[in-house]
């Protein structure tokens, strides 16, 4: 039997089906539909990165399929199919869901959308899982690594503190016997200083000796005084004593009295101040320095007539020039400058045979040792430097004092230099050694220049307050004398050559004359500025001076 029905405006045939094959399968279709429809039939949020997942049970669309082919419904099957899996899809693409709550259709998918659904999720879960495998791993590793250096470090933290415990320790026990070794170092000290002045005296002493008695000058001398002794033991006693006829006496009779000197001639040997003159070994030629950076060579006049005459004139110096030393043998002369450098110069040529290279700051002044291989000197670097002329190489840096050193003189036929620092104390060396052996403290302002007496060991320095502090070389523990010339500092003092008389340059315009045995002081003008050195000529006749106004004055 057929039955015709409408649908959505379509007609369709249906087979006939008996009334209790119907029934039945009607009932087993409601029940099937109460199951699903106690079944949990829900849409599930989905986390953010994944779509609306819908749950289903799987024997819905197989129960209503299976239905419709056992009763032989087959075009109600093609239909049911067909808007199952055609229709259903394109609403949940086209998002077209209705909530039962809304009172429309919901959308049950079946288990094949399900599962492609889940799958997506799966993959994305498992990338995601992939790479936080990937993180975890290197974070793993990196943990280890700084496990490994912390164990590392902490290790060699421990030895660095068992080592810094052990020499704390080992300080403490070295502290404690260099306290018990101070003692004995302070003796042992104060024997090598004293052997060394022992040795040093006993050096100068033969010098001194052999110098008196065996210099053939000095022995013609001596025989020339004996012959005059006798003539005088010669005379008729009671005649009326004579005047004294020795050379030696009548220089002393001169040097003792102030009134004897006078300017005999000036030389305007520079345009700038004429910082330092010194007197060649041999002949009455005078060496000048001067700020415009030369050095000249002067023949000096033996009358009053008579001009100084120019002999040599030398640049290379790049500073001014601030001393002058003449080689022992007078073919050399020796300037220091500002560029801190020492340079040595041909005299008959005029050319610069060596430069000296090694001091940091201006170098103040220069000395031969009496053999001419080797020269000292001193600068604002606060060091006294021992050249080898050989070698041209320094041989030697001598640091002892702490501010400039101005002044370095050898003592004659001996292995020891002098230094006079401006931190008021004055120094001697033994250059063999190169060791301090003596300190002379009693200046109570800065030293500017020392000077060397004949052989016996009489030294003296002025300050820049024009205090004159007479030495004995073997008592460095006081001064023998103090003489004031002040208020205006004094640049320089020179030794006569018979050690009773000495020129003190001063800063007032005027050269001082101090009588050595008596302290007394006379005084000698003729410069317009600042007198910066003085020197007496070989016989001691005659004082040499030079001054900040470029002259240089012979008095006589």
């Amino acid at each position: 039997m057929s039955v015709k029905t409408e649908h959505g405006g379509a007609g369709f045939e249906q087979e006939a089906i008996s009334e209790r094959d119907f029934s039945i399968k009607d009932e087993n279709f409601r029940e099937t539909k109460r199951k699903a429809a106690g079944s949990a039939f829900q849409i599930k949020p989905a986390s953010s990165k994944q779509e609306i997942v819908l749950t289903t049970p799987e024997a819905v669309d197989d129960f209503l399929k299976n239905f419709l082919w056992r009763v032989g419904m087959s075009r109600t099957l093609d239909r049911f199919e067909t808007e199952w899996y055609t229709s259903a899809l394109h609403r949940l693409a086209r998002n077209l869901l209705v909530t039962p709550a809304a009172g429309g259709f919901c959308y049950i998918p079946d288990a094949v959308t399900h599962r492609q659904l889940l799958e997506a999720e799966l993959k994305t879960v498992r990338e995601e899982t992939a790479e936080l495998r990937k993180e975890v791993l290197a974070a793993g590793a990196s943990l280890r690594k700084m496990q490994k250096e912390r164990d590392y470090h902490r290790l060699q933290f421990q030895r660095v503190f068992v080592s810094k415990h052990k020499l704390m320790e080992d300080v403490k026990t070295l502290k404690i016997h260099l306290k018990s070794y101070e003692p004995v170092l302070k003796k042992m000290d104060d024997k090598y200083q004293s052997a060394l002045r022992n040795k040093i005296l006993l050096t100068l002493d033969e010098d001194r000796i052999k110098n008196r008695y065996w210099h053939p000058t000095l022995h013609r001398r001596d025989k020339g005084a004996t012959r005059g002794a006798r003539a005088k033991t010669a005379k008729t006693h009671g005649d009326t004593e004579g005047p004294a006829t020795d050379a030696n006496q009548d220089q002393v009779a001169v040097l003792k009295g102030s009134g004897f000197f006078s300017r005999l001639r000036s030389i305007t040997a520079h345009k700038f101040p004429v910082n330092g003159i010194t007197l060649h070994p041999k002949h009455l030629i005078l060496a000048s320095v001067s700020d415009d950076c030369s050095w000249s060579l002067w023949r000096l006049p033996t009358s009053p007539r008579k001009e100084g005459e120019l002999l040599q004139t030398g640049h290379g110096h790049l500073e001014w020039l601030s001393s002058c030393s003449f080689h022992p043998d007078g073919s050399k002369l020796a300037t220091t400058s500002g560029d801190a450098t020492v340079k040595l110069w041909d005299v008959a040529l005029g050319n610069s045979l060596l430069t000296l290279s090694g001091h940091t700051h201006p170098v103040w002044g220069c000395s031969f040792r009496f053999c001419g291989n080797f020269l000292a000197s001193c600068s604002t670097d606060r060091t006294a430097k021992l050249w080898d002329l050989n070698s041209q190489r320094c041989r030697l840096t001598m640091r002892h004092h702490t501010c400039t050193v101005n002044t370095v003189r050898f003592v004659p036929s001996s292995n020891t230099l002098l230094t006079c620092s401006a931190d008021k104390t004055l120094a001697l060396w033994d250059v063999r050694m190169g060791t301090c052996t003596t300190i002379f403290q009693g200046h109570q302002y800065p030293c500017n220049h020392a000077a060397l007496g004949p052989p016996g060991g009489l030294m003296a320095s002025c300050d820049t307050h024009g205090f004159i502090y007479l030495w004995d070389i073997r008592k460095p523990e006081t001064a023998l004398k103090t003489v004031d010339t002040g208020p205006a500092g004094a640049s320089q003092v020179a030794f006569n050559p018979s050690g009773e008389m000495l020129a003190v340059a001063s800063k007032d315009c005027l050269v001082r004359l101090v009588d050595v045995e008596s302290s007394s002081v006379s005084t000698l003008s003729g410069h317009k500025d600042s007198v910066q050195s003085v020197i007496f000529d070989h016989k001691g006749e005659k004082v040499l001076s030079s001054g900040s106004d470029g002259l240089i004055n012979m008095w006589m």
